[in-house]
């Protein structure tokens, strides 16, 4: 811990966040928010020439020191006295590098960051010239879990689940940045998601790095992610439950028959394919093969004809041969999902993946990517297409342009509608009408449509 060495009100200091990555992240940056404004902290947006910078990085991102140096740079730009602090994946993994950045005063990792507030207690920027103070643990004594969820939005938040990761995929840093996979207790859990709706949210997101691997306390399994979405089930004032991502071999029979019964989990899976080619799939160390996919997506359709299904894969990982890709782009092609996150392979420090051959050229990944993006256009458009002319509930959002108001249906066709103010983080019944240029559904009224919940 550093010497308090100047008296400083917390009250007269403004504090601004700025997050890189995923939902896991938000979810993190809005939870250590809520930290500086209980001890009285002014938070602020970035441009609002706050005194405190946080930045919390993701190791995931392409080119993240690059990113990380532009932030520091903007801060700088908006307050040259402003103290930077610099958290997350990327500071786990890199802090050293990142304390040689110029601007940034502190460097915390992951066993510190929900520390922040105590540690750098007083914010002294340090002199012109000088390093950054670096306050990272081993990874391995990453041990503790810390609750959080994002208040953002008041029409969904990110509830974190479980966080860290057991699984050593070749290409993957996430056991570097967030150590073992450990969970919350279901008891938190529904604490929290309790505390969600008494703030008047409809919508909750299930984050973690492997959500399926849900139950882990103290390195011994005391539940499992289906008795979490069961308790979660019972839960009074959230209208929705949404499961952010899920391994394919974890995602059983049992999750996705509750699912399909659930009064509150919607039809809606992510589950994380990354390569279509078994041969691939060994040499990312996947644990499953792409007949387990098949088995997955076969399962879901056959309970929920209506089910929308994301799917996770990356491209130019090496050893990935054209023949493999195009194994990978037929197979994509044939499944019966719905769309796509297509991650470009890129390399990445102390991983596996490094000492695989061949290695992929950069511009046969951004071709490969190119046509898994268009790809991913088509599903999605033949999927919406699909869901024409039925009636479902859309969960209106609060933001606003030209006049215009956007939605989700529980299986996450994004719809637009006129705005009208008394929608605004409310469930309507509707019709999908047509897909316009955009591809946003329009939408009418179910004629004598009561608000649902």
């Amino acid at each position: 811990m550093i010497d308090n060495q100047i008296d400083i009100n917390p009250s007269n200091k403004k504090v601004a966040f700025y997050t890189l990555g995923c939902k896991l992240n938000y979810s993190e940056t809005s939870t250590i928010s809520r930290m500086f404004e209980n001890k009285g902290y002014q938070k602020v947006e970035f441009n609002q020439k706050p005194d405190i910078f946080i930045i919390n990085t993701c190791s995931v991102t392409e080119n993240a020191d690059k990113k990380c140096k532009k932030i520091v740079r903007e801060a700088q730009k908006i307050n040259p006295d402003g103290y930077v602090a610099i958290i997350g994946c990327y500071a786990q993994l890199k802090p050293q590098e990142i304390s040689e950045i110029e601007g940034v005063d502190a460097v915390l990792g992951a066993a510190e960051k929900f520390q922040l507030v105590d540690l750098l207690d007083g914010f002294k920027k340090e002199p012109k010239g000088e390093k950054a103070k670096v306050y990272n643990q081993n990874i391995e004594e990453a041990i503790e879990y810390h609750t959080s969820y994002s208040l953002n939005d008041r029409t969904r938040t990110f509830l974190k689940v479980q966080d860290g990761c057991d699984y050593p995929c070749a290409y993957c840093t996430i056991p570097l940045a967030r150590g073992k996979s450990r969970s919350d207790t279901i008891e938190n859990v529904l604490k929290a998601a309790q505390e969600i709706a008494n703030k008047g949210v409809k919508e909750i997101v299930l984050t973690g790095v492997n959500i399926g691997d849900f139950g882990l306390l103290n390195g011994k399994r005391d539940n499992t992610f289906l008795d979490l979405i069961k308790a979660l089930d019972e839960v009074e004032g959230i209208e929705r439950f949404r499961i952010s991502s899920i391994e394919p071999n974890l995602l059983t029979d049992e999750i996705i028959e509750f699912v399909a019964q659930s009064k509150r989990f919607v039809p809606h899976f992510h589950i994380p394919l990354q390569s279509g080619s078994n041969k691939v799939l060994g040499l990312m160390k996947r644990r499953y093969k792409r007949e387990l996919y098949v088995d997955r997506v076969t399962k879901i359709k056959s309970l929920m004809p209506h089910c929308c299904i994301g799917v996770d894969v990356i491209v130019g990982h090496p050893g990935e041969t054209e023949e493999e890709f195009l194994v990978t782009y037929n197979f994509l092609n044939e499944l019966n999902i719905s769309y796509l996150h297509v991650f470009t392979y890129s390399e990445r420090e102390n991983t596996l993946a490094l000492t695989i051959k061949p290695v992929v050229p950069q511009h046969k990944r951004a071709e490969r990517s190119k046509m898994l993006h268009i790809l991913s256009d088509k599903k999605r458009r033949f999927f919406y297409e699909n869901q024409i002319g039925k009636e479902c509930s859309v969960l209106f959002e609060e933001d606003i342009t030209d006049g215009m108001m956007q939605g989700f249906t529980e299986n996450y066709v994004r719809v637009i509608a006129k705005y009208d103010p008394l929608l605004i983080n409310e469930t309507k019944r509707i019709r999908l009408l047509n897909i316009n240029n955009d591809m946003l559904v329009e939408v009418e009224e179910v004629e004598s449509f009561e608000f649902v919940g």
